[in-house]
Order: structure tokens, then sequence, then C-alpha cells
């Protein structure tokens, strides 16, 4: 049982933190509060972080019960949610910023916290769905350490954002580059397992 926690613990960290890469989604921060001080800027990504951490939980604490209001089945979810994170994932792979998950021109102002930084840079449909996907069909143990893990990811971008400056300084934007592809690389292998799964539950039978 522990281990079988353990290997979920593992899924679900590696798959939040390919889709809300705290290093990777530096640029985009400091694009974004270009012109404020150090302390408006830890007071952004504070507000960003803990916004993005609401978001995902209401999904992945009601995401059931949409499904019963909409009639949506579990391996439908898995096949369109694994279709939209090996998007997002391609998407990085090529170098280009996700048009899923990320806005574009947007003129910083005060309710940057809250969009594009929490919606849709951190708590974008493919962190949603990453969080969804792993909660679907899970008990109550598992959905807490899906919450407790995300809320480690949401800290760590909140102390990747505060550090945003050093972090150029020290690692450089070519390090950056190459750790989004990396992610992009995993985000994009795990959309297929996703689909693969969806796939699997809807017409597995057939094929027994």
């Amino acid at each position: 049982m522990s281990g079988n926690l353990l290997t979920f613990s593992l899924s679900v960290f590696t798959g939040f933190f390919a889709v809300m890469n705290p290093i990777s989604g530096v640029p985009a921060f400091l694009g974004l509060v270009k012109g404020r001080n150090k302390e408006q800027k830890k007071e952004i990504a504070k507000i960003a972080t803990r916004a993005a951490f609401l978001i995902v939980v209401f999904f992945v604490l009601l995401g059931k019960y949409v499904f019963e209001i909409f009639g949506l089945t579990i391996p439908a979810f898995k096949i369109t949610g694994g279709i939209l994170l090996f998007y997002v994932g391609f998407e990085m792979l090529q170098s280009k910023q996700s048009s899923i998950q990320h806005q574009k021109d947007l003129e910083p102002d005060t309710s940057i916290a809250i969009t594009p930084l929490a919606i849709p840079l951190l708590a974008g449909p493919g962190t949603i769905v990453t969080g969804m996907n792993f909660v679907t069909d899970s008990d109550y143990i598992h959905i807490a350490i899906v919450i407790l893990i995300f809320a480690l990811i949401a800290y760590m971008n909140f102390v990747a954002f505060s550090l945003s400056d050093l972090i150029i300084k020290r690692i450089g934007n070519n390090l950056i580059t190459v750790v989004g592809k990396m992610m992009g690389l995993i985000l994009a292998i795990m959309g297929i397992g996703m689909i693969m799964r969806g796939v699997k539950l809807e017409f597995g039978a057939y094929f027994l």
C-alpha cells in the first residue's frame, strides 16, 4: 500500500512539475512585473500562487461532480486531456509559449497576479487537466496527496518568482530554455500515456 502511494505521489509530482515548472515560468513572470520593486514582485508572486492553488483545488475536489452534471466519462476525459497535454508539451518542445497556457500581449497592471499569472500561466487548462486526471477515480487519500503535492509545486513557483532576478542572473535564459524543452518532452509523453489509458478503458474489453 505504502509503495503504491509513493509511486502515485511521484507520478503526481512529475506531472505537476512538468506542466507548472517553476524555473521555466521565471522569464514570463519577469516580463510581466517589469518596473516593480522587490516587495511588489514578492506580493504579486504570493497572490498569483495562492490564487492558482485555490483554482486547481476547486477542480480537484469538484471534478467528479462536474462529470456527473455534464454526463462526462472518465475515458473521454483522459483522451481529451491527453491530447491537450500533448499539444502543450509539443509547443514547449518547439520553444513556443503555449497558446493554451499563456495569454499574449497583455499590458502589466495591478491585476496581473490573477490574470495572466494565476490564470492561465500557473492554473491553466494543462494544470487543471493534470490535477483532475489524478483524482477522477481515486479515494480521499489520493485526493489529499494530489492537493498537498500541488501546494508544494505552488510554493516552489512562489520561491522561484520571488528569486527571479537572481535565477536569471545565475542560470541564464539558455539553460531555462533547455529545462523547458525537457519538461515539454515529459508532458508530451504523459499526454500520450493518458490517451492510451483512456482508449484502454473505453475499448479494452473489445480486444480481450
